[in-house]
């Protein structure tokens, strides 16, 4: 019989957590296991889970970058009869699936909000049996309150079989940005980098574009009108760019993008072939989500990178310095000004592209490996 792996993922704001998620389904799925991919936000309609099933909770969006409050499917604040409901549905799905494996994606570590539904699912798992995992990415967003990292360690001894992080700790440790990293080390694992494995061109062509991309769109805005504004001062003014806005952006942004786009400059909302435009590219531009960062290295692409960093978020920025003490790229900290940003450009452009196999990019299918083994 093949076993049963009920994945719970649940973004709140862009879809790099979501499309990390389905690149581990993916894997999953190829090493053999049967996958319920568990999910609780809007679904983009490119998303690939390789064949998973998914099940559908309802949905919840945060307001805004401070995930201060959290708003259901009608755009209401969540309340008590949304938790009880969106919980109950949940423990059913997880009692009808009769998992080998219960794996989820952050907490104990992040999506605190959704305690009310993850804390009864892990209790129905213990009793059950059932061997847990989190999937982690290789950098947090930092914790100012102890009794919050000390209670997230309390939650992993007792719950938590495994803590899959999803990168490599000769670039970045987990006690970088959780700072009690060693009292959980008997439970850590880390996979190395999750990313796209699908075949690339061989080389980038020599009159490439340049490839604006703003992940999954929530908050790429502000890049996307920068770079339109900075073109014209750049040496690449007459090569074609192109913008790819990403599913979430609004639609009157998106509109107002393409009215303003002169000759020569594309804009899309969505690629599948983003990889493949990557590594053909003259030059990617960029935040630096874990996603798109893993693109860039898989693609060898020249990549100027402007880390996201409003609110609380210290994740991008901390990524992007790392690798680009590596040589794997340019950072160019916000705000996004078009006359710096197109004097970083010609800076990035000066810089070689980065080596191939840098960085270990084979978290994937090491991860759905380790599960193998864990569902038995």
């Amino acid at each position: 019989m093949t076993p049963t792996v009920f994945f719970h993922v649940q973004h709140l704001l862009g879809i790099g957590h979501l499309r990390r998620a389905a690149l581990i389904a993916r894997a999953m799925m190829a090493e053999g296991l049967d996958v319920r991919f568990v999910c609780g936000g809007a679904l983009p309609e490119e998303l690939d889970i390789g064949g998973a099933t998914l099940v559908r909770l309802p949905s919840a969006v945060s307001a805004d970058v401070h995930f201060s409050t959290l708003l259901d499917e009608s755009g209401r604040p969540i309340d008590d009869a949304w938790r009880a409901r969106r919980r109950a549905l949940l423990l059913g799905a997880f009692s009808a699936a009769r998992p080998a494996l219960l794996l989820i994606e952050m907490f104990p570590f992040g999506r605190r909000q959704f305690a009310f539904e993850l804390l009864p699912l892990l209790e129905a798992a213990r009793a059950e049996g059932v061997p847990t995992a989190v999937s982690l990415r290789d950098i947090l967003v930092a914790k100012n309150k102890p009794e919050r990292v000390r209670e997230t360690v309390e939650l992993v001894c007792r719950y938590i079989d495994r803590v899959l992080v999803h990168g490599d700790p000769r670039i970045v440790g987990l006690e970088a940005t959780f700072p009690a990293a060693a009292e959980i080390a008997d439970r850590l694992v880390y996979t190395g980098y999750v990313a796209d494995g699908a075949p690339l061109p061989a080389a980038p062509a020599a009159n490439g574009e340049v490839l604006v991309s703003a992940g999954g769109g929530a908050v790429g805005g502000p890049l996307l009108r920068a770079a339109l504004a900075a073109r014209p001062s750049t040496s690449l003014a007459g090569a074609p760019w192109r913008l790819v806005a990403g599913p979430n952006l609004p639609a009157d942004e998106l509109a107002a993008l393409r009215a303003a786009a002169p000759p020569g400059v594309a804009v899309e909302r969505f690629r599948r072939d983003f990889p493949a435009l990557l590594a053909r590219c003259r030059l990617s531009l960029s935040q630096a989500g874990y996603n798109t960062v893993m693109d860039i290295l898989g693609a060898g692409a020249r990549a100027l990178v402007l880390p996201f960093a409003d609110g609380a978020e210290s994740e991008q920025s901390l990524r992007a310095r790392l690798f680009a003490e590596r040589g794997l790229l340019s950072v160019m900290e916000p705000p996004a000004e078009p006359r710096r940003l197109a004097a970083a450009i010609e800076a990035a452009l000066a810089r070689p592209r980065p080596r191939a196999g840098a960085v270990d990019l084979d978290g994937a299918r090491r991860t759905a490996r380790l599960l193998v083994r864990m569902a038995g």
